[in-house]
């Protein structure tokens, strides 16, 4: 089963982390998603709350 994307429609690009304020991703892994493989895909979402953690800290 593909690994749903979590894209809340938000997006906004944090100047320093990189991450979107939104799904907590890259700008690249949201342009990649569709292309990645699921394992990539969880890896990025089992990093959402320490890349929370890093945007709450800048």
């Amino acid at each position: 089963m593909a690994v749903k994307s979590p894209c809340v429609e938000l997006c906004q690009f944090d100047g320093k982390t990189g991450f979107c304020t939104g799904c907590l991703r890259t700008l690249v892994e949201a342009r990649e998603w569709k292309k990645m493989t699921d394992h990539r895909r969880h890896q990025i979402i089992n990093e959402r709350a320490r890349r929370e953690k890093k945007l709450a800290g800048r």
